[in-house]
């Protein structure tokens, strides 16, 4: 394994899968290169299908829970104090990597907080374009930054409002799981170009690497949080939800233009990035490192992913289990199917609220089987062709709520003190 490789990930916001590599119809030359060139995970999700929680597990190598942040930093959430000291940055900081956050973090209120030696941001900008963000990185290669080097590089695409477009709706792709209407077309549509900017400032990134002549020492990853701000993926534990990009190039095995089929979760992140730069995990670890899986050693490293969310906008606890073939969740409240202060306003939003797509209600525990039911349109829970393979998810979950201590096996988890909590039968976030 080569020595200290520089590592930067870019991260985008709520973009799921929805790019060229994941077989999306949307144009992405950059990423579809960087696939072609490194190594494609495949069957990648969230740990949690929120901004701060599942960002707080990609860089503390923790599920929400066991770190603290369990809802949004900026409604009042924050991680537990000791979270700080094992963040990807102060760790590799320790190791002696200059560290640095260019532009968009959603897990602290302070930066520095988090071990970011450098914080690189836009000025006079609220928000953190991916066009505004990316020069800032390109000309920090350009200078020929002294290495090893940790970089995080957040974009605020694909978050809403979305800029609108006048683009012909004639080549839109739907997901499947929502109404194919002009509407919605439309609302797709502004994600496209919002993708294709994150594209564009993927492929300057790229290319800065390549002039500068750390393209071959650095591990250059590329991955997003959780699902699209659609009803039906982010904020919830289906499928859309939980399932991110995560293609990553690089040495000591990330090349050559593979697709891993393997289960991972992006807090397997964490111990791959520690792995790869010769740093131990500290205790109570719960991702695991997907080198072996990157270079052949392992057909997989996991049988199943957990996933979790307690707080988004509103208090909805949600644990759940997925397997190569079955998703099982279970939600310890009475809530609506999909809620709707977890999604951003949307003309989709409003055209399925029209629809009565929020009144339906949730049931206690759902089992689907995703090699039938990809689209997890059928609740198996009360099937007895599923029993077995009920009681073996419900009894998975339960043994990782314990294990890893989860305050929802006690009773209702209370938010932090001042925290901001939209109430349950609200429709805007």
């Amino acid at each position: 394994m080569s020595a200290s490789p520089n590592v930067m990930i870019v991260i985008t916001h709520d973009t799921g899968r929805h790019t060229g590599p994941y077989g999306r119809h949307v144009e992405t030359p950059n990423l579809d290169r960087l696939a072609s060139e490194g190594v494609v995970f495949e069957q990648a999700f969230c740990v949690a299908p929120q901004c701060s929680p599942s960002r707080a597990s990609l860089l503390t190598g923790q599920v929400p829970h066991r770190h603290g942040l369990i809802g949004l930093t900026h409604r009042g959430f924050r991680l537990h104090p000791e979270s700080y000291r094992r963040t990807l940055p102060s760790l590799l900081a320790s190791a002696g990597y200059s560290t640095y956050l260019f532009g968009f973090q959603h897990e602290a209120p302070d930066p520095r907080d988090l071990g970011y030696q450098h914080v690189v941001q836009v000025e006079g900008r609220r928000r953190h374009h991916c066009r505004d963000v990316a020069p800032l990185v390109a000309a920090f290669l350009a200078a020929r930054p002294s290495e090893p080097f940790f970089a995080m590089v957040g974009f605020s695409e694909t978050h809403r409002p979305f800029d609108p477009t006048d683009t012909s709706l004639d080549d839109v792709v739907v997901p499947p799981y929502l109404p194919d209407t002009p509407v919605v077309r439309r609302d797709v549509a502004d994600l496209n170009e919002q993708v294709r900017r994150v594209d564009a400032a993927v492929g300057q990134i790229r290319e800065a690497l390549d002039r500068a002549g750390l393209a071959d020492s650095t591990l250059f990853v590329y991955t997003t949080d959780h699902g699209i701000a659609f009803p039906g993926a982010k904020g919830t534990l289906l499928d859309p939800g939980l399932a991110i990009s995560l293609i990553a190039r690089g040495p000591n095995g990330f090349r050559g233009g593979r697709r891993v089929s393997g289960l991972v979760s992006n807090v397997d992140l964490y111990a791959t990035v520690l792995d790869l730069c010769g740093v131990s995990p500290p205790e109570n670890t719960d991702g695991v490192s997907l080198v072996p899986l990157v270079q052949g050693a392992a057909k997989s490293v996991r049988d199943e992913i957990f996933a979790e969310l307690t707080y988004h906008t509103t208090y909805d606890p949600m644990r759940g289990v997925r397997t190569e073939r079955y998703k099982y969740v279970r939600s310890f409240a009475d809530r609506p199917f999909s809620l709707p202060t977890h999604v951003d306003p949307s003309p989709t939003k409003d055209l399925l609220r029209d629809q009565g797509y929020f009144e339906r209600r949730r049931p206690s525990e759902m089992l689907f089987d995703l090699e039938r039911d990809p689209l997890e349109q059928t609740n198996l829970a009360t099937d007895p062709e599923y029993r077995s393979v009920l009681d073996d998810l419900r009894a998975s979950l339960e043994r990782w709520m314990r294990e890893t201590g989860d305050p929802l096996l006690g009773g209702d988890v209370a938010p932090p003190d001042g925290a901001t909590i939209t109430p349950v039968d609200s429709y805007e976030p």
